[in-house]
């Protein structure tokens, strides 16, 4: 079994500065062999004699040239551009594969991080040692023993972290005679409901940051507005394609503020996945989850921003990934299936039912239901129902 650990570094300023240059030159490798690739190709289709584009063939073309044309690299170890191109490769059999979209650019700023292969660092309780600028310490030591694969280095808003790659012995699966089976329904206001009858109650993480970042963005656009007048611009005119607009150290302030606070939304909404995929995965041996269409229900421009902040597609991820490492099944039930408006007692549909109603009352049978939990309950007994060979209603 193959897992990572996200440790935070404590690096000093000459140390930040080098972890900066190492993900520039990572992302211009990345950038500059996305651009040859497609360039490579387009000649091999026109000249099917030619070979294909293949990311060994960048790496040694890149070797070749990199001291005459750029001679920066050099300054950081040579895995960071290496390993960069090596990642583009893995993207495009994804592509080819069916399970990503077609690479695209990396962008600065929004892709601030290098790989180093297990080879080229080496972790000692609370330090790191790197190529080139020695030991780094660590927040923590790393929690998994097994053989270490690589390790990334990465930004995120003023702070880097190193994840580290390893694989450890898979857990023991542990078979029960007869095998628990749960429903699990998603949704806004309560981010998880259990055919239990448990409730988890999502963090809504942003929606409790919100006006600290209405605040901040407004102090910012302040801020901005200031710049452009000293850049010469007119207030409310959009700044010239290609023009600088030079930021001042309030501005950098606030936008590291920003940056901070937009993290920490993050990790709280990860935090509670975590644990609630962590708790499922323990306690059941079959989860039913619904196959939600994410993208299209953040059409809704009236809960798309609550949707958004719950992470269901994380969810759904974190819990997959977790029930095949540890031998249980999860089961994707149609999105088409009307688990809300099944009674879960007798099996009578209802023709409408709006998202405000909340509960109701089975006409024919009289059983009275909390939405979300009969849904959840409709979900597990379409899991038990496709354990016994029925899967008509299944993703």
């Amino acid at each position: 079994m193959i897992l990572a650990h996200k440790i935070a570094l404590d690096p000093n300023d000459a140390q930040e500065t080098y972890f900066r240059k190492a993900a520039g030159t990572a992302r211009f490798a990345y950038n500059w062999a996305l651009t040859e690739w497609q360039r490579q190709y387009d000649a091999w289709k026109a000249d099917p004699t030619g070979s294909k584009p293949s990311d060994p063939a960048l790496r040694k073309q890149l070797n070749a040239m990199k001291r005459e044309q750029f001679p920066w690299m050099l300054e950081v170890t040579k895995n960071a551009p290496q390993m960069a191109i090596i990642h583009l490769g893995q993207a495009f059999k994804n592509f080819w594969n069916g399970h990503a979209d077609y690479p695209t650019f990396k962008k600065k700023g929004r892709h601030d991080r290098f790989t180093l292969s297990n080879d080229q660092f080496a972790i000692q309780g609370h330090k790191v040692r790197m190529p080139h600028i020695g030991w780094v310490r660590l927040r923590e030591p790393l929690r998994f023993l097994g053989r270490v694969i690589e390790g990334t280095v990465s930004r995120t808003a003023d702070r880097w972290f190193l994840s580290v790659t390893v694989e450890i012995p898979d857990p023991p699966r542990i078979r029960r005679e007869n095998q628990a089976v749960v429903g699990v329904d998603l949704g806004v206001s309560a981010l998880a409901t259990l055919s239990t009858g448990e409730k988890v109650v999502g963090p809504k993480a942003y929606a409790a940051a919100q006006a600290k970042l209405r605040r901040l963005q407004q102090h910012f656009s302040r801020q901005m507005e200031v710049a452009k007048a000293r850049a010469g611009l007119q207030p409310g005119q959009p700044i010239p394609k290609g023009m600088h607009i030079p930021w001042s150290k309030n501005m950098v302030k606030t936008q590291r503020r920003l940056a901070r606070l937009h993290a920490q939304i993050v990790n709280i909404r990860a935090d509670v996945l975590h644990k609630l995929t962590t708790d499922l995965v323990a306690r059941f041996d079959v989860m039913a989850i619904e196959d939600l269409h994410v993208a299209g229900m953040l059409k809704n421009h009236k809960l798309a921003r609550a949707i958004a902040d719950m992470g269901f597609g994380e969810f759904r991820r974190q819990l997959e990934y977790k029930a095949a490492q540890r031998g249980k099944t999860v089961v994707v039930v149609s999105r088409w299936y009307p688990s809300s408006k099944i009674c879960s007692a007798c099996g009578y549909r209802m023709a409408q039912m709006p998202l405000s109603v909340r509960e109701w009352t089975c006409p024919a049978c009289g059983m009275h239901h909390d939405r979300d939990i009969n849904a959840a309950i409709n979900l597990q007994t379409v899991a038990e129902s496709s354990m016994g060979g029925c899967p008509s209603v299944l993703a």
